[in-house]
């Protein structure tokens, strides 16, 4: 699955923390994507109910590893025109979580698309951004796998409006990568619930880029803490399908 994944790099521009660690083994363990889920269906009361308690036990005790540790694990997405999406393990004490950064380059800093911890932020992610970057096949990340790659940056994502086949495709990766008994009934409630944030509308700026309505996204202009209109815009260009 994993291709001859290449680590991640030393260090990523603008972003404090590390050393980073490289271990895409972990795509293959059901328990980590229960953890890393987890934020994103405990939202929802049937989704919970759907994973099962035993196994959120034995995933939370996994995901307390991965954030307590001297070494924080970080996930790789290539996207089109030399643009890397990153998933780290923010292993802070008493700060742990889940960052998703995007950069290229030639940036200065990576941009923090969201963050997956107690005081969410986000989304980062519309369903078009979403799977074109789960889909892009490109080399040189932690995976190429369409499902892996999806799973991973779910938490990232919220869209009021998904397309027709959205359950099934979010099945089909919960089937390939999971040990979830109702694949089909935890996409929908997922998709339904949508984690933290919620199903958020996205619309085009006058600028000619994506931004959304999310109370809690840098990607929402209304935000006090939104990016600026340029940033934006090149996060917009960068994410593009």
């Amino acid at each position: 699955m994993t291709n001859s994944p290449q680590p991640p790099p030393a260090r990523i521009p603008g972003y404090d923390g590390g050393p980073f660690h490289h271990q895409p083994d972990l795509l293959d363990e059901h328990l980590f994507w229960v953890g890393h889920l987890h934020h994103y269906y405990s939202e929802s009361e049937e989704a919970a109910d759907l994973v099962g308690d035993t196994d959120e036990q034995a995933a939370g005790d996994l995901q307390s590893q991965l954030l307590a540790g001297n070494t924080w694990p970080v996930f790789t997405v290539p996207l089109q025109g030399d643009h890397c999406l990153y998933v780290v393990y923010r292993a802070f004490d008493e700060d742990e979580g889940i960052d998703y950064l995007l950069h290229h380059p030639d940036w200065d800093a990576a941009e923090r698309l969201a963050q997956d911890e107690g005081h969410f932020t986000g989304p980062g992610l519309s369903w078009a951004e979403l799977t074109a970057a789960a889909d892009n096949g490109l080399h040189g990340g932690s995976t190429t796998d369409p499902h892996a790659r999806l799973l991973l940056l779910l938490p990232a994502f919220g869209d009021d409006n998904v397309p027709d086949g959205a359950v099934e495709r979010l099945a089909a990766a919960l089937r390939a990568r999971t040990r979830i008994e109702a694949p089909e009934r935890l996409a929908a409630a997922l998709l339904g619930d949508q984690g933290p944030c919620g199903p958020t509308r996205w619309a085009t700026a006058e600028g000619g880029y994506p931004i959304n309505d999310g109370g809690h996204s840098f990607r929402n202009p209304t935000n006090s803490y939104a990016w600026s209109t340029s940033r934006l815009a090149r996060v917009g260009s960068a994410l593009t399908p």
